[in-house]
């Protein structure tokens, strides 16, 4: 019996955290091993993202993934039986290769995806490695600076309608030893933030509150501060109270595509009720970088705006990170460096279609100096937080406390003296390296 061989692959449709159904696939060993994942759409969604498969009709919103769930068990299924868990890309090019350029018109992007990530974790399992370990090898041993959310809804200056509850603030730890040093810093800022929040505006974090949701974020309702520079004091006063600063910094994601109207090339509704131009959108992303402790922003600007991510990048000197830019996507990523688009590319697995074309994204990247910041908003679960060692990922989505933070923990004490904690390093942009060249 070879133990990595796939035996059987199975589906169903499962619930999800983001209000509408995630498709589950399983890849189940020879041995027995298996590998399970979830993959759910996002709260926004790029136009340049794979299509996923979906039932239409009344049910579910039109949401329902029978369909994706028969095209598991009845055409990708059938097709990788038989084939190595271990050899990711020959069981993924197997996929893709069904129905060629159009197998994931055909199949679902989403459908794809959840089987090709659950024949990466089933591999793990049957070779008995962990994730992490299975993705990176022996070098696989740096951990993210831990980050934890703090703010999040779009319906504040009345244009919430198709924001996805952007924009999302968070704290991020950067000037710290370990992991573990750095999420105690985390947990501490976040009680002060909360008590903050419960004392200035009556927010409070216990259920059922409407004002908490996932992953520590506080939903500001609509009215209840003029602007988000309010925000941005309160959060920069926040860490100062704790005596963090130049430790710990903010994170944003703008999802700036959300507010863009085309009909007139302005945003409106993304920080204030104003409507900018895309030059002042830009001053308004440079001061964020000058004025307050933003280590980290994420889509700044309309999702074809590489130009204007390019000015972003060189004149800010942070962390700038194209998600809806990119859409993990190999040849949007190649764009983006023979522009200048951005220094980080985020990482969703099911905006592209597969690990193999998610490992291609990535290689890409790394050549060109680019980083790689993982994000779990698509059903990864705690499996994000391996992919992040595996990958030696300097930054990731809100991942450092709850479970994502044990996870976190466990494989520093997994890795012992040879864990490494990315620091200011695993920081992209000028205004670090100017640091580390310093320090």
């Amino acid at each position: 019996m070879d133990e990595t061989i796939i035996k059987k692959v199975t589906a169903c449709q499962v619930f999800s955290g983001r209000g509408y159904p995630a498709i589950e696939a399983t890849v189940v060993t020879d041995s027995g091993k298996k590998g399970t994942v979830q993959c759910v759409s996002g709260l926004s969604v790029g136009s340049h993202e794979v299509a996923f498969a979906y039932d239409g009709g009344s049910q579910w919103r039109g949401m329902g993934l029978h369909t994706a769930v028969r095209n598991i068990e009845e055409i990708i299924g059938p097709a990788i039986v038989g084939m190595d868990a271990s050899r990711q890309t020959e069981v993924d090019h197997r996929i893709l290769g069904l129905f060629g350029e159009d197998t994931k018109a055909r199949l679902g992007g989403n459908a794809v995806a959840a089987v090709s990530a659950a024949v990466l974790k089933a591999g793990a399992e049957a070779l008995e490695l962990p994730l992490y370990r299975h993705i990176g090898g022996v070098g696989a041993v740096t951990l993210p600076n831990a980050s934890y959310g703090c703010i999040s809804g779009g319906i504040r200056y009345g244009n919430g309608k198709k924001s996805g509850s952007k924009p999302t603030y968070s704290f991020i730890g950067y000037g710290f030893d370990s992991f573990s040093e750095a999420s105690y810093a985390l947990w501490e800022i976040f009680g002060e933030w909360e008590a903050y929040v419960n004392r200035k505006w009556g927010l409070r974090s216990q259920e059922p509150s409407p004002y908490y949701t996932c992953c520590g974020f506080f939903s500001i309702p609509y009215g209840l501060v003029e602007n988000d520079f309010v925000l941005w004091d309160s959060l920069t006063e926040i860490i100062g109270r704790r005596g963090y600063e130049n430790k710990v910094g903010l994170q944003v994601d703008c999802a700036a595509d959300c507010y863009y109207k085309e009909e007139t090339r302005t945003y409106q509704g993304l920080f204030d009720r104003e409507e900018r131009t895309r030059d002042q959108q830009i001053d308004m992303i440079l001061k964020m970088a000058r004025d307050y402790p933003f280590v980290i922003i994420e889509d700044p600007l309309n999702e074809n705006d590489y130009e204007g991510h390019a000015i972003v990048t060189e004149q800010s000197g942070i962390q700038i990170v194209g998600d809806d830019l990119f859409a993990t996507n190999p040849s949007r990523v190649k764009e983006g460096i023979e522009k200048g688009a951005c220094n980080t590319v985020l990482l969703k697995v099911n905006q592209i279609g597969s690990i193999t074309e998610s490992l291609e994204m990535i290689q890409i990247a790394y050549e060109h100096g680019y980083g790689v910041m993982p994000c779990s908003s698509r059903g990864e679960g705690l499996d994000i937080c391996d992919y992040s060692v595996g990958l030696n990922a300097g930054t990731i989505r809100e991942s450092c406390l709850g479970s994502p933070g044990t996870r976190f923990l466990e494989i520093e004490e997994e890795l012992g003296a040879m864990a490494r904690y990315a620091g200011k390093k695993g920081l992209k942009g000028r205004r670090f390296r100017q640091q580390e060249d310093q320090g």
